[in-house]
């Protein structure tokens, strides 16, 4: 295998690291010699799982380092960026900053019984799903962490265009993701910063599973999907290793989908 990033003092900073897209994408940059970094949020009672994974992650030669805080206060944030410029040193850099984060809220507009979703819900759910990579695209670049040539990466999805029941604030929250995205793509290009969205296809994922009526999700995804399959975790991956490397320093500002076709049918 050819490890594209080894020997260059390569960092990812992967928000959402300890499952599904974000874990997949650390093991694949890892793989190619990246060091990986994983900001996530999980409790004691996941520890010894997240904690196998993150050695299949250190056992590829890469350094490595977690954080398991809220990665959205902002004195949290702010205590990370310091230890991992002290960690980084003169000669480390971020290459790629990946914002793989779930968390918001699945509510209906309108139930008889179950909540519905209040203002709060809608502030909670853009907050962490679309404006916290603003925050940390800015902290990381006030202190000077990035590469000449880096890359941000987030994951989007067809709830970006499609209504979904439960669906409206992480919907709203992909929107806002995509035009964060697009602005950071035009307003840093001048220091060498490129963003871009990956529109996954439908994953089966924690994050999915907890979306009411995902098992008809999967099984109308399954019937459109030209390949017949659902998204792997790896395929996103994989796309995300390859907006990191030198050739694609040309792709800025694009919702890219990667779903084998998916939503073209």
């Amino acid at each position: 295998m050819v490890k594209d990033f080894q020997h260059k003092n390569y960092w990812a900073l992967i928000l959402g690291g300890s499952s599904g897209l974000g874990l997949a994408t650390a093991k694949k940059l890892a793989k190619h010699g990246m060091h990986i970094c994983i900001i996530h949020r999980n409790s004691r009672t996941q520890e010894e799982e997240i904690n196998l994974e993150f050695y299949k992650i250190k056992s590829e030669g890469v350094q490595f380092k977690s954080f398991n805080v809220d990665a959205f206060k902002e004195e949290k944030r702010n205590a990370i960026i310091s230890e991992l410029s002290a960690i980084l040193g003169t000669e480390g850099e971020i290459r790629t900053l990946v914002h793989s984060v779930a968390k918001g809220n699945l509510k209906p507009m309108l139930d008889d019984e179950k909540p519905t979703l209040k203002n709060d819900d809608f502030n909670l759910t853009i907050n962490a799903m679309a404006i916290s990579l603003y925050d940390w695209t800015k902290a990381i670049f006030e202190v000077k962490l990035f590469a000449e040539d880096s890359r941000i990466i987030s994951f989007t999805s067809e709830g970006n265009t499609k209504a979904w029941k439960n669906y409206a604030a992480v919907s709203a929250a992909k929107v806002t993701l995509e035009a964060i995205t697009r602005n950071i793509a035009l307003e840093f290009a001048s220091f060498g910063i490129r963003a871009n969205c990956i529109q996954a296809g439908v994953t089966d994922t924690a994050s999915l599973r907890m979306i009411p009526g995902s098992e008809k999700i999967k099984e109308h995804s399954l019937k459109r999907n030209p390949f017949k399959r659902l998204t792997q975790p790896e395929d996103i991956a994989n796309a995300v290793y390859l907006l990191s490397k030198d050739e694609a320093s040309w792709i800025n500002g694009c919702v890219i989908p990667v779903d084998g076709g998916e939503h073209i049918s």
